[in-house]
């Protein structure tokens, strides 16, 4: 009997195998997307919404292959939509789109009302990577999407289908609301601000030889100094004003001048009534002729002088307010007095 030569045939074998699996060697299976999202712009029905629709492609796109998004039946995709509503991007890297695939270009269009088919150029994307895809006005690589998706008219769970010859495929699961918006209210309440640190001020006894100023007790004040504070404050969007209004020191029918409503220096000898202000804080400014150097007053028993304001909200403002009085050697004796009423009045 002839003997059979083991390791002859068994290469017989693997040969055989071999040629009778060829055919299949070649078959690429299809594998499942991974961390596959689709963000919306607005979850609300019949709403126009943008797309972002990431995931991770275990096999990559090789050239030519085709992604395909299939959105359900009740969506509804512009007819005018093209691929300038669309970006499309290969690890976070943008890649250029046009109606049709051309060399590294690819090609991108609304295949119907509710697909759109991606279809590669020459670049292949490799297996891992994660393809994000823009649609609607959230797309601004080549040009800003002007065309978006339309929501469902039925609220719930919608599928969205990833396939296409890239052999990758996937579902993506959105939500669709019947109302996505939380209307909130809130009341911000109108708020002034207004203080004035002492009601009770005095010159004491006023000489023609030499300036007064008024000071919280009733003695004379040789140099400037604060006589009291006003603090004014608001949110309301216009700001605020303070007047003031009230006569010059006044003794029965006699007056000491107001200087009026020019701001001037003091002058020894000569009558003066006169108001100036100095501000801190907040965005309040004293208003003219208040604000220089010298001295003004321009309000009257029935008039009102405006001494500072704000443009808009502000915070506390602290007005130092400074009183001059000067005499002449001929000014009428007697106990002169004013009463000054400041109001502060918020601009809602």
């Amino acid at each position: 009997m002839k003997k059979i030569n083991t390791i002859t045939s068994l290469g017989l074998v693997i040969a055989m195998f071999a040629v009778l699996m060829g055919p299949f060697a070649q078959i690429a299976y299809a594998a499942a997307i991974t961390s596959a999202s689709d963000t919306l712009s607005s979850q609300k029905v019949s709403t126009l919404a943008n797309h972002d629709i990431q995931f991770t492609s275990p096999t990559g796109v090789a050239s030519g292959q085709t992604i395909i998004i299939t959105f359900p039946a009740d969506f509804s995709i512009a007819a005018a939509l093209d691929f300038t509503d669309i970006d499309v991007l290969d690890d976070a890297v943008n890649v250029t789109l046009a109606a049709a695939p051309v060399t590294t270009t690819w090609g991108a269009v609304r295949t119907s009302a509710t697909v759109i088919t991606l279809t590669n150029g020459t670049t292949a994307v490799t297996a891992g990577s994660v393809i994000r895809i823009k649609i609607g006005t959230n797309a601004t690589n080549q040009s800003t999407g002007v065309r978006q998706i339309t929501n469902t008219t039925t609220n719930g769970s919608k599928v969205i289908a990833i396939s296409g010859t890239f052999t990758d495929t996937g579902n993506i699961t959105v939500n669709i609301l019947t109302d996505d918006q939380v209307a909130v209210t809130a009341t911000v309440d109108q708020s002034l601000t207004f203080s004035i640190s002492d009601n009770t001020i005095g010159f004491g006894s006023l000489s023609a030889s030499a300036a007064c100023f008024a000071q919280g007790t009733a003695a004379c004040s040789a140099s400037e100094i604060e006589a009291h504070n006003l603090i004014v404050g608001t949110n309301a969007a216009s700001g605020y004003t303070t007047t003031v209004q009230g006569a010059t020191l006044t003794f029965g029918a006699f007056t000491i001048t107001a200087i009026g409503g020019t701001n001037t220096a003091s002058a020894v000898g000569t009558e003066q009534f006169g108001l100036r202000m100095t501000a801190t804080g907040g965005i309040g400014t004293v208003t003219a002729p208040y604000a220089a150097a010298g001295f003004a007053y321009a309000g009257t028993a029935s008039t009102a002088s405006q001494v500072n304001s704000s443009t808009g909200a502000s915070a506390n403002t602290t007005y130092s307010a400074r009183y001059l009085a000067n005499i002449t050697a001929t000014t009428e004796a007697g106990a002169y007095t004013s009463t000054l009423t400041y109001v502060a009045t918020a601009n809602f």
